[in-house]
């Protein structure tokens, strides 16, 4: 090794323990990076569910027969509703606006002779539509569990159901349906985010602040040098933090990873370097911690928490919000994380959002390599 490359090596490692010094008397860096994953992750991992359980559901039954019996018990032994009896449809409705209950199930008098008999409503159901979400869950649970029903009668009775189409329903990927095997994967590009972009926007600002980048500058350190010191501890931060969120998610909250743990590193770290070059882009032109924190979470978390896909659908969102979608590199590994961690390494998944990774990470360290000061003003 040459006296010249040697000297550059010794830099780099003074400034890069330099960095991790300042991260060791920091209690906050730390925290970002190990505490603030699992808090994040024990919050939507148990406390937050897209899944509708145990939904509170209105009975009117008009007359009671062995048909409305079979019925209503189907939907005590289910997991999704919880059963409410009332004596007329104005006790249920009173319920409704009380919000005591989210549906109302009707069974008519007629209910057991009208049960096989085309275009002939054997039952009315009322859903509380003040969450549209959940409306559309209770709707499409109720329907399933009429279907079902219909069919396990008619062939106790040995009877065609008149249904021109009968609809057999295959879930691929996640069977039970938890929204949890979808939210936990996505939080971990929410987590590697703020990890990447919220931490690095702070660093070179705090520079600013404290007048040492100018003394940095004066001294043979180059600034190619200067930024790797900032980076390399902060990509270490932020893929040990990844590796904690994955370890959390397969063995704490039991998602299943079928895919590869080399195909997650590799984007993960594509991914990081995405959000290491916005943070350290919003740090170069802000000069200010407290701007640069703003705009990081305003420009970085809010886009990933938001547009990513992480808990809202894109294909929903207006044309406009879908386009803008594309500019944010959250979106592009949620998806890779869902399908790694759901269906296993499909490449025509993985390929292209991990090229336009490469591309985010390319055009932001071009920024970083033009707006970075190469000498004191």
């Amino acid at each position: 090794m040459s006296d010249s490359r040697a000297k550059k090596y010794l830099r780099l490692k003074g400034l890069i323990g330099k960095e991790f010094l300042q991260i060791w008397r920091d209690p906050s860096s730390l925290s970002i990076a190990f505490v603030l994953p699992v808090f994040l992750l024990l919050l939507f991992g148990y406390g937050v569910s897209l899944d509708a359980k145990r939904v509170p559901v209105g009975w009117v039954i008009e007359k009671a027969t062995p048909e409305t019996t079979s019925f209503t018990a189907a939907f005590q032994q289910s997991e999704y509703f919880r059963s409410v009896y009332f004596a007329d449809m104005a006790a249920a409705e009173r319920a409704v606006l009380t919000r005591e209950i989210m549906a109302i199930i009707r069974l008519r008098a007629d209910f057991s002779s009208q049960l096989f008999k085309q275009n002939s409503p054997a039952i009315q159901v009322i859903v509380d539509g003040v969450d549209a979400n959940t409306a559309r869950l209770i709707s499409g649970y109720v329907q399933g569990a009429w279907n079902e029903w219909l069919s396990h009668l008619a062939a106790l009775r040995g009877t065609a159901l008149s249904q021109p189409v009968i609809a057999e329903h295959r879930i691929w990927y996640n069977s039970a349906v938890l929204s949890k095997d979808f939210l936990v994967p996505g939080l971990i590009a929410v987590i590697m985010t703020l990890t990447g972009a919220l931490l690095t926007a702070m660093v070179m600002a705090r520079e600013w602040e404290r007048g040492t980048l100018e003394a940095m500058i004066a001294t043979p350190v180059t600034m190619g040098e200067v930024l790797l010191g900032k980076l390399i501890p902060y990509y270490l931060l932020g893929m040990g933090g990844m590796l904690l969120s994955i370890a959390m998610a397969v063995f704490l909250f039991g998602v299943p990873l079928r895919g590869s743990l080399w195909v997650l590193l590799l984007t993960g770290t594509l991914f990081l370097l995405v959000a290491l070059g916005m943070g350290l882009l919003i740090s170069i032109v802000s000069r200010n911690q407290f701007v640069a924190g703003q705009a990081a979470i305003i420009t970085t978390f809010l886009p990933a928490f938001i547009l990513s896909g992480f808990i809202f659908d894109i294909t929903s969102m207006p044309a406009a919000i879908q386009a803008l979608t594309y500019l944010i590199g959250a979106r592009y590994f949620v998806t890779i994380l869902q399908t790694v961690f759901l269906a296993g390494d499909l490449w025509p998944v993985i390929v292209p959002n991990a090229l336009a990774l490469s591309v985010m990470a390319v055009v932001f360290f071009a920024l970083i390599a033009k707006k970075a000061p190469k000498r004191l003003e």
